[in-house]
């Protein structure tokens, strides 16, 4: 991110596909097809990993910090592998075409992984093996704990008989043994998970395209992250979080958010060397070639709650080892190629970690036109060299959206003062994303949404609500030559090429 260059940002479910979801299929590689031709360098994603309909499908409150989700294996990719039969979904679900269905889609590729899952033990598969071997430090605990939450009908873990809440040897020993298949059908979808990613990352490589992935700096409490090493996080003798995360109460909310993970018990982890951290980054960086980590102020101060308040009131901040840890970071890693979420009140000691190691921040446009131009930092007339600029993120309305249902009549005004002329609606998404082409930030991403000027109706998530999120998707005739042109054209006269 040493030089201009530009991206679009798209979650995988978001993608064409007849499956009710997007996956890692042929409309991937169609997609990093059109990057290639719109003369893009980035390609920004949500977290990977598994979701629940328990939790809202939200990729943000995972059930694991290292496993896949299943919901984005191919099925024609199966067929490739001799795994499935193309006639077995010849006949589809009436699934919508421009939204997620994800209850249709759990159950409907869950009949087909299990069609492929039972021709797969048939055959004998070295790679299979080799990946067992090589992520069983992750692969072991989080197919047994998948496997124990069908067993104990999809309660959370802190809620299992005592024995295996409390990892006792002979209880998991036993539990391995009654369910070795259930355990085995995880490993397989892990491993075809890891399988299609691996040759679509490749691809990536290939066609010159740098891939952003996405790391909650939280994990969620029913996660086999928390059950596997509960010393790392603050709980009480029944494994219930004493305190949870969230943010205090700002202008936006007079209760702050209360967002529940447990928090960090930082002093066990730096008395380990950060150990599970390591791993966790080391990774990622296997999977991506940039990582984004959200909430990164956790990593200098944290605000607290205790777990039986309601809001985040009555929360405290708590130091965490900002310096030491990525200091430890960078002893392991070459290099870190960190993005920083550093939206919201950021203090300056965060502001000196993020500076000391060379993190760019981000910075969004739709922020920039209140009432403190021209000083305003988000505007692109003020962003440094070493930031990440963005249109609006998954949690902010498109363009669109935010000019006609949030944006203030002063802020319009300021806004077309900035441009030098009144500009009509279907015309905004360009002339916006043209400031941040034309700024001095290095590096600008843009969401999909944006890029094609859709309104508020395909917003990815609205914080703070638990339903409709997460569902838009791309139609098949979105990505044409003429819009990898117009992009094109941008891309090239401000020198992001």
């Amino acid at each position: 991110m040493k030089r201009r260059g530009s991206g679009i940002l798209l979650h995988i479910t978001s993608l064409p596909s007849p499956f009710g979801i997007g996956d890692l299929g042929p409309e991937a590689y169609r997609f990093v097809d059109f990057l290639v031709e719109a003369k893009q360098s980035f390609w920004q994603l949500l977290p990977i990993n598994p979701t629940a309909p328990v939790y809202y499908n939200s990729p943000y409150h995972s059930t694991s910090a290292f496993a896949g989700n299943p919901l984005l294996i191919s099925p024609p990719l199966l067929v490739k592998e001799g795994l499935l039969d193309k006639g077995e979904f010849e006949t589809l679900p009436d699934f919508p075409g421009n939204k997620v269905d994800y209850h249709g889609v759990v159950d409907f590729k869950g009949i087909l992984f299990q069609k492929a899952y039972e021709r797969f033990k048939t055959k004998r598969d070295d790679d299979y093996e080799r990946f067992c071997m090589q992520e069983s430090p992750w692969l072991n605990d989080f197919s047994l704990f998948a496997a124990l939450k069908i067993h104990c009908a999809g309660r959370a873990w802190s809620e299992w008989p005592r024995d295996l809440r409390d990892r006792d040897p002979a209880a998991l020993r036993s539990a391995e043994q009654e369910l070795i298949d259930t355990i085995n059908r995880e490993k397989f979808l892990q491993y075809i998970f890891f399988k299609q990613w691996g040759a679509l990352k490749e691809y990536c490589c290939r066609k010159n395209i740098q891939v952003i992935g996405d790391i909650p700096i939280y994990v969620q409490h029913d996660s086999a992250d928390v059950w596997s090493h509960p010393e790392f996080f603050k709980l009480d003798e029944n494994k219930q979080p004493l305190v949870v995360a969230g943010v205090p109460p700002d202008y936006f909310s007079k209760t702050g958010q209360r967002w529940g993970n447990p928090v960090y018990n930082w002093d066990v982890l730096k008395q380990t060397g950060y150990g599970w951290w390591i791993e966790r980054i080391a990774y990622n960086l296997k999977k991506f070639d940039f990582i984004r980590i959200d909430h990164f102020r956790g990593f200098k101060g944290f605000w607290e709650i205790p777990a039986g308040e309601k809001t985040a009131v009555n929360g405290r901040w708590e130091e965490a080892p900002a310096m030491d840890f990525f200091t430890q970071l960078t002893k392991k890693f070459a290099c870190l190629p960190i993005i920083a979420e550093d939206l919201g009140i950021i203090t300056p000691d965060v502001r000196e970690v993020m500076r000391h190691f060379e993190f760019p921040g981000m910075k969004i446009l739709l922020f920039a036109f209140g009432k403190d131009l021209p000083f305003n930092p988000y505007i692109p007339h003020n962003l440094p060299q070493n930031c990440v600029a963005y249109t609006g993120t998954h949690d902010n309305n498109t363009i669109r959206g935010w000019f006609d249902t949030e944006a203030t009549p002063d802020e319009k005004k300021r806004l077309f003062q900035y441009l030098g002329r009144d500009v009509a609606r279907d015309e905004l998404h360009w002339e916006m994303l043209r400031l941040l082409m034309m700024s001095s930030a290095n590096t600008i991403i843009t969401p999909m949404q944006d890029i094609l000027g859709l309104g508020e109706e395909a917003r990815m998530n609205t914080p703070a609500t638990l339903t409709g999120n997460w569902k838009w998707k791309l139609l098949p005739d979105h990505l044409n030559p003429s819009l990898a042109k117009n992009l094109r054209e941008m891309t090239e006269i401000y020198g992001r090429a």
